[in-house]
């Protein structure tokens, strides 16, 4: 595995020459090495940890997995490499575009590919559940590789898998987003807000809330478990919609939630069609206020991609730009913004899992699968999404001290986060503990929502 960085240098400059790399963007099993390591002169590593991004490299999801990646390999290479022993070595990417998005089975051979190709030590990033299951199957069970997911929420991706075969699952891991039966928790704590907001403001003491989540595996436990849980919470459900992930018009969904006299829209979207609900939501001046999950709401752009009709939707994310959850996370986000433009979403957490495995590899002294996976175990890390721990299933820890996640709102063309601002975890045995994030604002109801409900 041994290399110096002159003859690669050397040989950069050769295809240069030749026209080899003139014009070339990244493709499936492209090597992509951090600008930061290509310019820096008098560097020599011993060697070089190859990680492989998997992910829609096309869709914000996957171009979150790559900067967050290729933040902190810029940022881990710049300040000397992984010490691997008595050696330091050097990160190299290498981007998987698996357009998982629209091509699940296709993403399985790309996966391969990179694999037979490239040999990566790690791989990290899968995003939608019905591609990630069955190349996590392939990078487990055929090949024994580490792969940490940085997309995918579905419980069973882990739960039932590794506690259950240890020896067949071990290598798999999820640092984001928290799972499915979490997402529920964290979306229906937001939602009680919400409601809480329409009974003190509109004085409706029993809002309806109807369902509208995108027809895909990944959901179909908050779709379920959501309308059990309404009614502990004084709501009542009238309806679930199910349009399709990548649908550009939601317009039939709207107007039968509109029917249905909702006063609450609870989503749950990770697609594409989180832009079209977001614009004809505030087009057609819907009577409901959305909350749940629509990712592409979490993107700075999603405001001016929904000509600012998708201001007030209020969704679930990882990182707020005023929301302090550690020391960490506003650092991180200012850089990320400088870097490229877009604030970042839970995709982007990336970065705190080759900051992990780095940490692994340095403690394991090796890069050697068993020995990484022992130290990736005990791993304690305190990054900008907050504490990092992971459970019996190799899953993200939920909850206070740990990762919480957090609630963001459009308010007036900003993106802030709205939740947790004074979250009791436990009300009836700790009622003196309360979560809240520094610089977390409250919940606004949308002005339309607010003028047609009083009318």
């Amino acid at each position: 595995m041994k290399s110096k960085l002159f003859p690669f240098l050397v040989l950069l400059m050769i295809l240069f020459l030749i026209g080899g790399i003139v014009g070339c963007t990244p493709t499936d099993g492209e090597d992509v090495v951090p600008p930061e390591e290509e310019e820096e002169e008098g560097v020599e590593f011993d060697g070089e940890i190859k990680i492989a991004v998997t992910g829609p490299m096309t869709n914000i999801q996957g171009e979150m997995m790559w900067w967050g990646a290729l933040m902190a390999a810029d940022e881990i290479n710049a300040a000397g490499g992984v010490a691997v022993g008595d050696e330091m070595y050097s990160v190299r990417l290498i981007q998987v575009e698996t357009d998982e998005i629209m091509d699940p089975l296709g993403a399985v051979s790309a996966v391969e590919n990179v694999i037979v190709s490239e040999d990566p030590d790690f791989l990290i990033g899968g995003f939608r559940t019905e591609a990630v299951t069955p190349y996590t199957d392939l990078i487990a069970r055929d090949y024994n590789k580490i792969f940490i997911i940085c997309g995918a929420a579905t419980n069973e991706l882990l739960h039932g898998r590794v506690d259950v075969d240890y020896d067949a699952w071990k290598y798999l891991f999820r640092v984001t987003p928290i799972r499915s039966t979490d997402l529920v928790t964290v979306t229906i704590l937001m939602l009680n807000d919400v409601a809480m907001a329409v009974r003190e403001e509109l004085g409706i003491a029993a809002p309806k809330v109807a369902i509208l989540a995108e027809a895909l595996e990944w959901n179909e436990a908050l779709v379920q478990m959501a309308p059990q849980i309404f009614p502990t919470l004084g709501l009542e459900f009238v309806g679930t919609f199910r349009p399709s992930a990548t649908a550009s018009d939601v317009t039939t969904e709207l107007r039968g939630i509109e029917a249905t006299g909702a006063h609450i829209i609870y989503t749950i979207m990770s697609g594409p069609v989180g832009i079209p609900f977001g614009k004809q939501w505030g087009e057609l001046e819907i009577p409901a206020c959305p909350v749940g999950i629509n990712v592409e709401a979490q993107k700075s752009g999603y405001y001016p991609a929904t000509d600012g009709f998708g201001d007030y939707d209020c969704t679930l994310n990882t990182f707020a730009q005023n929301a302090a959850i550690t020391e960490h996370t506003i650092p991180f986000i200012s850089k990320f913004v400088d870097l490229y433009g877009q604030l970042p979403n839970y995709n982007a957490d990336t970065y705190s899992a080759v900051y992990i495995l780095k940490e692994a590899v340095e403690r394991a002294g090796t890069i050697d699968t068993d020995s990484v996976i022992a130290e990736l175990e005990v791993t304690d890390y305190t990054g900008a999404a907050g504490r990092v721990v992971f459970d019996e299933a190799h899953d993200v820890i939920w909850g206070p001290g740990y990762v919480t996640a957090v609630g963001i709102q459009w308010q007036d063309g900003e993106l802030v986060a709205a939740w947790p601002l004074e979250w009791k975890p436990d009300a009836q045995n700790a009622p003196d503990l309360v979560i809240g994030y520094e610089g977390v604002v409250p919940y606004q109801i949308p002005p339309h929502v607010l003028e047609q409900w009083r009318e």
